[in-house]
């Protein structure tokens, strides 16, 4: 599987992280290590990138595409932050770097049952040893638990139509892939606007399976710890509930004296960067530095 990996925002991330030569920077989801690489080219020799992430396949194909002494790569949840850093007898940093969701190796490795167009079982793990899967919660969780998560990670607010579709299918036989449950879906709810109907569903375990939106308020808070005095924190999110949790995290610790907010409103894709990435268009930046 041959994937071209397109770092979004990739200008703007080294403005907003003032990448310089000599410093210590934390990639928190280096995943095929695009951004990585961007922030290498401006450290110079004494530099350094600890890539973090979850998804040791990822880590793997980094390793093999940045072969560099100055790159420390780690299998860790962002919550695991400070234990990873503190592990590599670093204290502190000058710019930590999340560029979150799924990424676009996740979704195209079809037996890793992320995407709604794979055949493959229900998974979606960003961490292959994670006991939890799709399947579990689609097979085994209650209504209420279904609907409960539809709405809460994926606004879905006909939750409750797709929940008790999902009981009917599974009292025939278990919803084992991806493309069943998108079928269960689309029947439920129909052709409707540009994306799938099963989108918001798909979403919405993806977040439960991988705890995401804890992860990264955990995230959040060990990056305050490790940012030194002036060091920048970028983050990349996807859909509102990510970016709602950077926002008020930033503006809270703003009003406490933590952090300068760097701007007011999130940095966007401009419409070439849409064209030649179509997976950066819903992408919005934001950045804070360390007081």
């Amino acid at each position: 599987m041959t994937i071209v990996h397109l770092p979004v925002l990739a200008r703007d991330v080294m403005e907003v992280l003032a990448v310089h030569q000599g410093g210590i920077y934390v990639d928190a989801t280096a995943g095929l290590g695009g951004h990585s690489e961007v922030i290498l080219s401006k450290v110079g020799q004494d530099g350094r990138v600890l890539g973090m992430d979850r998804d040791e396949q990822a880590l793997k194909r980094t390793r093999e595409r940045l072969s560099d002494t100055r790159v420390i790569l780690k299998k860790s949840a962002f919550s695991q932050m400070q234990e990873a850093l503190q592990a590599e007898g670093i204290s502190g940093v000058d710019g930590i770097l999340f560029d979150l969701g799924v990424s676009m190796m996740q979704m195209k490795d079809l037996s890793r049952g992320f995407s709604f167009l794979s055949g493959e079982r229900l998974d979606m793990r960003m961490d292959s040893s994670q006991a939890l899967t799709a399947w579990d919660m689609v097979n085994r969780y209650s209504e209420k638990q279904l609907i409960q998560i539809l709405r809460e990670y994926g606004e879905e607010f006909r939750a409750a139509r797709v929940v008790r579709a999902i009981m009917n299918a599974r009292k025939e036989k278990a919803i084992d892939t991806c493309a069943e449950l998108a079928d269960i879906v689309f029947r439920a709810l129909g052709r409707g606007g540009k994306t799938h109907p099963a989108t918001k569903t798909f979403q919405a375990l993806r977040i439960a399976v991988n705890g995401e939106l804890d992860e990264l308020k955990l995230g959040l808070a060990a990056s305050l710890r490790m940012l030194k005095k002036g060091g920048r924190l970028c983050v990349i999110s996807y859909h509102s509930l990510e970016d709602r949790i950077v926002k008020n995290f930033i503006r809270d610790n703003a009003r406490a004296g933590n952090v300068n907010m760097l701007m007011k409103k999130p940095l966007v894709p401009s419409r070439e960067e849409i064209r030649h990435n179509p997976s950066s268009r819903s992408a919005k930046l934001r950045g804070a530095e360390r007081l």
